[in-house]
Order: structure tokens, then sequence, then C-alpha cells
């Protein structure tokens, strides 16, 4: 590890303990510790697809016309026009409806509020981890654990399109009428998962969201305020921390939508990071124009030394 990468990972881990870092999970989470030369499949079970994998899997499903298959919004807008909504959710619910292994960024994620109590240190604030994927990989990771969590999501169609609900850990999910006197979460007491563009329901199909069409994003765009939208103390967490992008680049709208509604045009107050492997300079010129700094290190090895870094603190009381 470079000094540059220890130094780093050292003020992250501090920042993590303090619940003053939010993770941001998008499709690149999925190709973490994945074999190079694997080949994704519907057919099997191993690991979920990446953005473009998804969107090929899209156009092959519904006879796509387009030589491009890779423009996932566009696919997706193409299936929904041609064929409607249902089938669309319905193969996305076919996909997403899988025990897929949760990555080793889901399991530090997970394990990291069990690791710092058995080392004695006092969890003020479990972490709040925002996500763009439509996967329970990162709920299975805190089942795995026997960490209770709850779970905050986007509602892209049907009745109550354009508002959040929470999954309570073990209850119904409920409505969030009120955003702003909600008083339903409470990061003291466990992590919260944010899901901003929806998620499949295991148990139950009727309320699978998914925000994956053209005209859901630009639905989102110019109708969402995530940070009116959101339980207040969310926000409050969103306003006050660091963030870490994980497996996001330029080219992804998800990530364009998120700094949009999210932060608007100003730059970040708290100094945040993207971990991105060989970005290019129009990437670097746009992450440095929100504030953020690129490190360019594969993710699966930036994962492995946070986690050694969390492994190695001296549990409290012994001198560090």
């Amino acid at each position: 590890m470079t000094h540059s990468l220890d130094a780093h990972v050292k003020m992250v881990v501090k920042a993590l303990i303090r619940g003053r870092v939010v993770p941001l999970l998008g499709a690149g989470v999925n190709l973490c510790a994945r074999p190079e030369d694997a080949v994704w499949s519907c057919y099997q079970s191993d690991y979920l697809p990446s953005g473009s994998e998804l969107a090929r899997y899209l156009a092959e499903e519904f006879y796509f016309p387009d030589a491009e298959v890779q423009d996932l919004l566009r696919v997706s807008q193409y299936v929904a026009v041609m064929q409607g909504s249902g089938p669309l959710y319905g193969a996305l619910r076919e996909l997403f409806d899988c025990d897929y292994p949760p990555t080793p960024l889901h399991r530090f994620l997970a394990g990291l509020t069990p690791v710092l109590r058995e080392k004695g240190y006092p969890v003020r604030h479990h972490p709040l981890i925002v996500t763009t994927n439509y996967d329970d990989l990162m709920e299975r990771a805190f089942q795995a654990v026997g960490q209770a969590f709850d779970v905050v999501f986007y509602v892209a169609d049907g009745e109550q399109r354009g508002k959040f609900l929470h999954q309570p850990a073990g209850e119904a999910p409920r409505v969030i009428e009120r955003p702003n006197e909600y008083g339903g979460l409470s990061l003291e007491r466990r992590p919260v998962v944010l899901k901003i563009h929806g998620a499949v329901d295991r148990t139950a199909a009727a309320q699978d969201s998914f925000v994956i069409t053209e005209d859901h994003y630009i639905d989102y765009l110019t109708h969402t305020d995530i940070s009116n939208l959101v339980p207040v103390t969310l926000a409050a967490t969103l306003r006050r921390s660091h963030f870490l992008f994980l497996g996001y680049s330029l080219r992804d709208w998800n990530l364009r939508v998120i700094l949009h509604r999210i932060w608007g045009e100003q730059k970040l107050n708290w100094k945040s990071w993207a971990i991105q492997v060989d970005p290019d300079p129009i990437e670097e010129a746009f992450w440095r124009k929100r504030g953020v700094d690129i490190l360019d290190v594969d993710l699966k090895a930036y994962v492995s030394a946070l986690k050694e870094e969390v492994d190695a603190l001296p549990p409290v009381g012994e001198p560090s």
C-alpha cells in the first residue's frame, strides 16, 4: 500500500467509526472480486451483472433493434414503450430474485459495526449506505452477521410514485408522507440502506420499484428533490458527511442524477472520494469540479485495505 493510500485509508476508517462517511454504491460494485475472465450469464447466480451487462440482457430478451445495446436507459425505455412496464418489471424481477452472494464490499460494510462493538468502540452513529442498485446484497450481508437494519426505498411507479417507503427491521413498509416530520428512523439505533432508485422486493412483486427508463430519469430529474423526500434524519446525515463513491463512472447516469438531485450545482462541503481505476481526464475534471478526489485503485484492493485497517484497530483501552 502506498503512503498516500495508507493515509487515506486511516482517515476514512476514523470517519467511519464516527459515522461521518456515507458509502454510495453503484453498479460497478457487482464487479468487486469477480474474476476478470468471468462471463456473466442470466443462467448463473454467482454474481450480479454490471450496468452494461444488464442492458445487453434486456436487449436480447426483448429484441432491441439497435446495434448499440449498452445504454440501459434507452433499452429499458424501448421495452416499456413497446411491451409495457409489466414485462420490463417481470424480467428485472426474474433476474434480481436470486440469492447472489454478497461481495467483499457488502460484507465489509455489514461487518463494520459488529467488529467495532467487539473491540469496545462505542457505536453512536450507525452507517447510512446509499445505493442506486436494485438488488438485496447489502440487506443479506447485514442478515448474515445478525445486524438489524432499516431500508428506505424510492417508489418509481404506481399510487405512491415519487415517494419513499420505510421498511423497519422485521416490519412491513410504510409510506413516508411527511419527510420533514418523520421520526421513525434513527442511525443511533441501527444502520439504514437508502435505495434511491428503487429496489426489488423479494417478498412481494407488487412492491418492486425500478428507476430504469428514460422517462423515469426525466421524472426523477425534474420532480424529485431527494433532500426534501428522505426523512429529516437521513437528510441531515447527507448534509454533514464525507461521501465515498464506489462503483461509479462519469458515464453512469446514476451518478449524475445523484449529484444533481442531492447537491445541485454546489461543491460538496465535506471532502469526498471516488474509487475508480484509470479515470480519463474528463472524469478527473468532473470529479474535481464537485470537490471529489479520485483514488486510482482497484475496488477489491481498496476494500481489502479498509478491512485490514479496521481489523488492526486495537481494542479500546489498549495502546495503539
